[in-house]
């Protein structure tokens, strides 16, 4: 009974803020706003604590694309499959599903600490929301930092016009995740790069042989795709590709 008298002067509080501005010296305004301030330091109910869950799983395709290594997966996956000269295949889901597992394969470490420090606490009561928010978010930012350039941090930081911070603690979390992206979306298109170049050059040879032989009906692209393939396929180059991709990222 006294939780429930507690939540409805929170309620009070929030369909009447003037209350909260009580005059000084006023026993009801300071006895409101002490309750107030007990209501907000309780351990979040069951409930709520389900509902801020599922209001976070909302943010979940935002956090998997920003936070996580998905973005360097799906567009290396991606500029490899023009590279072979492939349309639709393989196709965008095995290519995004394939980016997903390898993302939570590469930050497995990272992933099992927030669960044991933020999750399953937070699911068991034990901790506030702003406490799992930040047992959630250091993991993370420490993973995004190690891998994430300091030019390109940098130049986040002078792009929002923030004063230059003591430590890495310091910087705002908007600022790192901005930073990583761009670090994830440079290092993808220098590995594509790298990923191109030999697929180009066995297009150039087999469009010069094919105009020495004055086939110009035949489009190159035709008959240099199966060589393409059976040097990607020769030299395992899934295998060699996603290996080298894993192996750049720091925990």
């Amino acid at each position: 009974m006294n939780t429930a008298l507690k939540w409805l002067v929170m309620l009070v509080l929030l369909l009447a803020p003037a209350l909260a501005f009580a005059q000084a010296g006023d026993p009801v305004g300071d006895g409101v706003l002490d309750m107030a301030e007990e209501v907000r330091t309780m351990p979040v109910a069951t409930s709520v604590r389900v509902v801020v869950l599922l209001t976070a799983l909302t943010f979940l395709p935002a956090i998997l694309l920003v936070m996580t290594p998905f973005t360097r997966f799906v567009v290396v996956f991606g500029l490899l499959r023009q590279a072979l000269g492939l349309q639709q295949s393989p196709p965008n889901q095995v290519l995004v599903g394939l980016a997903l597992m390898l993302s939570l394969l590469v930050m497995g470490p990272t992933l099992d600490k927030v669960k044991a420090d933020s999750v399953d606490p937070y699911l068991a009561g034990e901790i506030t929301t702003e406490q799992a928010y930040s047992s959630f978010i250091g993991p993370m930012r420490g993973f995004m930092l190690t891998n994430t350039r300091r030019t390109d941090l940098a130049a986040v930081m002078e792009m929002g016009r923030l004063a230059r911070p003591d430590s890495l603690d310091d910087v705002p979390t908007s600022a790192v995740v901005s930073a990583f992206v761009l670090s994830e979306l440079k290092t993808a298109f220098v590995i594509a790069v790298k990923v191109y170049l030999p697929f180009l050059v066995i297009d150039i040879v087999v469009a010069n042989i094919l105009l020495a032989m004055g086939m110009m009906v035949l489009p190159p692209v035709i008959i240099s795709l199966p060589f393409k393939l059976l040097l990607f396929v020769l030299m395992d180059g899934w295998t060699l590709l996603v290996r080298s991709m894993a192996a750049g990222f720091g925990l």
